[in-house]
């Protein structure tokens, strides 16, 4: 059995094929720990990034999917220390106090019926049960923090006003610590980090801005957004990177993966950039797709026919 062919419609004759591939994940693939390190930004993206730094804006960033949008966010985490960024997705659902705090009051009543000592002591805590989230974490934090909300083009027509006013006003009330506040006036809450114990002292409720974060919104262009979110943006159009644009983060990412195969990485691009132009939606992780199981030692089929269809099946549009 080839390298490349791991699974071989089989399922009769089992076997350990899945071991050739330990370790070996695409570089661009690894989890969030180097997001945004190989980004390449335009002139215009740092342009618009040190405007917002200055006048402590917002950036709407807009273009097609897989442009790399939210990759800016990432590269501003890692160039200025502030890693690890928060990542807000948004859906048709996601409402404000969704990315302010979360309170499960499920477990809190849980632990009030429960009769052992412990769970009766925890449930007198409420901080036990409050936690920030994304835009919560980023507003009350004492350091700035950057915060990617994704695709809120998806989100709900009044989301995005709602937004405005908590960013406009930098405060937001907590129901839940505002009505307890005579019994505790300052409750330590949680942050939003997965891997972080940190708390954030919340005083009568009131999440409080510290530090004005660095926020970055991203938007597919699937909706209009209201004229207020964009006269309160700095907005920033990612176009489809041209020929020049894809070669460099192609070798940004793939490395020595494409040492000494100019001319095939420059064939493939070509190839890349005849689809987009005949109409078809093209993301750029198409591309280093098709280039990493070429070069990066996946080891296709070198039969003509069959590199042909699955680069077919690579390449296919996103509207399609």
């Amino acid at each position: 059995m080839n390298q490349w062919q791991v699974f071989r419609g089989t399922p009769q004759e089992p076997h350990d094929g899945l071991k050739a591939l330990e370790g070996k994940v695409p570089p661009w693939r690894s989890g969030q720990t180097n997001r945004g390190e190989k980004y390449l930004p335009s002139p215009d993206e740092i342009r618009i990034v040190n405007a917002a730094l200055h006048l402590r804006r917002p950036i709407l960033v807009t273009g097609p999917p897989g442009c790399g949008k939210s990759s800016l966010a990432y590269a501003i985490a890692k160039e200025l220390k502030l890693e690890p960024l928060l990542k807000w997705p948004i859906n048709s659902r996601s409402t404000l106090s969704e990315g302010m705090y979360s309170y499960d009051a499920v477990a809190r009543l849980r632990d009030v019926n429960l009769p052992d000592e412990d769970s009766q002591k925890r449930s007198r805590e409420i901080s036990n049960y409050v936690q920030l989230r994304w835009l919560g974490t980023a507003l009350a934090s004492p350091r700035p923090r950057v915060l990617l909300i994704d695709e809120i083009d998806k989100a709900d027509i009044d989301l995005p006003n709602d937004l405005l006013h908590v960013l406009e006003e930098g405060t937001y009330e907590i129901p839940e610590l505002a009505r307890m506040a005579k019994e505790q006036e300052t409750v330590p809450v949680k942050v939003a980090d997965v891997e972080s114990e940190e708390h954030i002292n919340v005083t009568k409720g009131l999440i409080r801005c510290q530090s004005m974060p660095i926020i970055v919104m991203t938007s597919n262009g699937e909706r209009d957004l209201p004229l207020a979110l964009h006269r309160r943006c700095l907005r920033l159009d990612i176009r489809e990177p041209d020929r020049d644009r894809l070669i460099k983060i192609a070798e940004a990412h793939l490395g020595d993966c494409l040492s000494g195969k100019d001319e095939p990485l420059k064939s493939l691009v070509d190839e890349f950039i005849q689809l987009r132009s005949k109409g078809k939606v093209m993301a750029t992780d198409q591309l280093l797709n098709m280039l990493y199981l070429i070069f990066g030692g996946a080891n296709p089929p070198e039969d003509a026919a069959e590199r042909k269809a699955l680069q077919d099946l690579v390449f296919r549009g996103l509207n399609q």
